[in-house]
């Protein structure tokens, strides 16, 4: 029979590198526990006018890269989820969250779109994400920008920068995009294709374009910053001192213009140069105007969300140590008519926060005892755990070091707490 394989761009997470998401995971659940954002978790398969009206019919997402398809059962339209800030907003108007006042949440999971898979790219990927709803102030914009420096510095990434940007409200940007529409229409033939079909639909997108040869034309049309009002502009300002105050760097990237329709005021990337074209590693922004659009009552909004993937892959290309996920003892036993006393021991063990593998028996027995040494080496335990007859009938196991210096000493059955709590505080 033919082989099955997962699809090309949606990948398996294997150990040990699983180990790595977990290590990643915890610290983002440990830091958000600190901000006081709470997790919330959507469904994978949303409707798919939700992804229409909330990011814009004329976005890249929408267009080109959503996987939608209609429900066999009753024809209703679905998309599995290309980013989760859509659905977290339906989650708050649906079960009505903002009643008795703003909301901090975070969120973890795969995402999909249909784009040819490279580097840091792929047609499942993961992101984490952090969204501060019913918050109208430039302070909240600071804070999402501030929680995710700190992540940086808790995972010990460096070369990493923030560029900044205001896209102000929507009035300010329609006297933009005429101006900037006035000003591409007359320079037609310097536009390529994606340029000229994004001319009157989303125009601001064009500003955004990766073409050597547009970039001249782009770096001379009209600039948004100078169309901002007195409270748009006060609003930034603001952003800005609190991160200056703060210690943290800031770049002015007037370019930036974010790949959804729902942003105003305030949008920002993490960006690196060591993940080539792929290297926004986390971006987002403020948008008020969301929730409303959504059918929700109007309310404000500010967040962002980050690629899991680019993410470890930065953390890799950077060298930073991970820890992996081994085992704290690997129990060895030589008779395998021990096994039901072992069990017991080695379970007595795990309730105490001891991370305990025991050899598996094969067909003819438990193996030899220098065959079950090598496989405790190869575990990465830091002890061998010695379960033979004589012992057991003296109530006591052996316990030797595989991984530090050390003799082995045999410690009594009855005392193995008192080990235990050793071993974690030496951790």
């Amino acid at each position: 029979m033919q082989k099955l394989v997962a699809i090309k761009g949606m990948n398996d997470i294997l150990p040990p590198e699983s180990a790595r998401w977990e290590w990643l995971e915890e610290k983002v659940r440990a830091l958000m526990a600190r901000h006081a954002y709470r997790n919330i978790r959507t469904p994978i398969v949303e409707p798919t006018p939700l992804f229409v009206r909330g990011l814009g019919e004329v976005t890249d997402i929408v267009e080109k890269e959503m996987y939608s398809f209609e429900d066999r059962l009753n024809g209703e339209q679905l998309t599995l989820r290309p980013e989760s800030t859509a659905g977290v907003v339906r989650a708050v108007v649906e079960h009505s969250m903002l009643y008795d006042g703003g909301k901090r949440l975070y969120y973890l999971g795969p995402m999909f779109r249909h784009e040819r898979p490279q580097r840091g790219r792929y047609r499942q990927f993961h992101q984490i994400g952090a969204e501060a709803l019913g918050f109208p102030g430039a302070q909240l914009d600071a804070e999402l920008i501030l929680l995710a420096h700190a992540l940086w510095q808790e995972l010990g990434l460096q070369d990493v920068r923030l560029e900044l940007n205001s896209l102000g409200q929507p009035e300010e940007r329609r006297a933009h995009r005429a101006a900037l529409i006035q000003y591409l229409e007359q320079h037609q033939e310097q536009l390529d294709e994606d340029a000229r079909r994004r001319l009157y639909s989303n125009p601001l997108r064009i500003l955004d374009t990766k073409n050597p040869a547009m970039q001249v034309l782009v770096e001379g049309a009209p600039r948004l910053m100078d169309f901002l009002g007195k409270e748009s502009l006060a609003h930034f300002e603001t952003v800005k001192a609190i991160l200056d105050e703060s210690g943290v760097a800031w770049r002015l990237n007037p370019r930036l213009v974010r790949g959804m329709d729902y942003y105003n005021l305030t949008v920002f990337e993490f960006v690196t140069d060591r993940l080539g074209s792929q290297g926004t590693i986390c971006g987002g922004g403020r948008y008020d105007y969301l929730i409303e659009q959504i059918g929700g009552k109007s309310a404000p909004a500010v967040g962002w969300a980050l690629g899991v993937e680019r993410v470890l892959e930065l953390l890799k290309d950077q060298g930073v140590p991970v820890p992996e996920l081994v085992a704290d003892a690997y129990a060895i036993v030589p008779d395998a008519a021990a096994l039901p006393q072992v069990m017991a021991q080695v379970q007595r063990l795990r309730a105490l926060g001891v991370s305990v593998q025991v050899h598996a028996a094969t067909g003819e027995g438990m193996g030899s005892m220098k065959s079950q040494f090598k496989k405790a080496d190869a575990s990465g335990a830091r002890f061998a755990l010695v379960f033979g007859a004589d012992e057991l009938a003296r109530g006591v196991v052996t316990v030797k070091p595989l991984r530090e210096a050390g003799e082995q000493v045999e410690r009594p059955l009855a005392a193995l707490a008192d080990w235990a709590a050793t071993l974690q505080s030496s951790r």
